[in-house]
């Protein structure tokens, strides 16, 4: 699993509605990613497997959606995964030594929204 870099996306509203599967085929239209995924494509999600980058399958924890043209991070997207890497959902299969980046990268999002990750509570 390789991380992604931190984007500092800029935050939706706070209650902006989330839906994964439509969020994944508009950020594959806005980033030009319709035959395989891409640099926007990945700055959309959290991790992918470095090893199968070119596969849509691949990309995990899908935090953010194309908003008014612009690509957003979502808070309920943010939450979501925060609660996937508690192991809501059945969790996610990360390498151990990923686990603590994973975490970081979301704790930046969480602090941005002015909260904190489930696992700091």
């Amino acid at each position: 699993m390789t991380v992604t870099r931190f984007q500092d996306l800029p935050l939706a509203d706070r209650d902006h509605s989330w839906d994964g599967d439509a969020a994944d085929k508009r950020v594959r239209d806005w980033a030009d990613a319709e035959d395989e995924p891409d640099a926007a494509y990945r700055d959309a999600h959290i991790g992918y497997d470095g090893d199968k980058a070119g596969n849509f399958g691949s990309y995990k924890l899908l935090i953010a959606d194309v908003i008014g043209g612009k690509l957003k991070a979502v808070p309920r997207a943010v939450m979501a995964a925060g609660n996937v890497m508690q192991g809501a959902r059945g969790g996610v299969d990360l390498p151990a030594d990923e686990i603590d980046r994973v975490k970081a990268h979301l704790g930046r999002y969480y602090e941005k929204m002015g909260d904190s990750p489930p696992w700091d509570r």
